[in-house]
């Protein structure tokens, strides 16, 4: 199942407060600002700044 819309509505990114992109495959929601990525597990953003992936440049 899908993560849902109306939760990437208004989720934003924890570090800045910018938009969040969801990743084409749904693994994870992308903040082009901060360069991270926020990955989904079990249709659960992990939204921890600390747990966030750096964006390969």
């Amino acid at each position: 199942m899908p993560i849902d819309k109306e939760l990437l509505d208004i989720l934003v990114c924890p570090k800045c407060k910018g938009e969040l992109v969801l990743e084409k495959d749904e693994s994870g929601l992308l903040c082009y600002a901060c360069k991270l990525k926020y990955r989904i597990e079990d249709e659960i953003p992990i939204m921890l700044i600390d747990e966030a992936l750096p964006l390969d440049k």
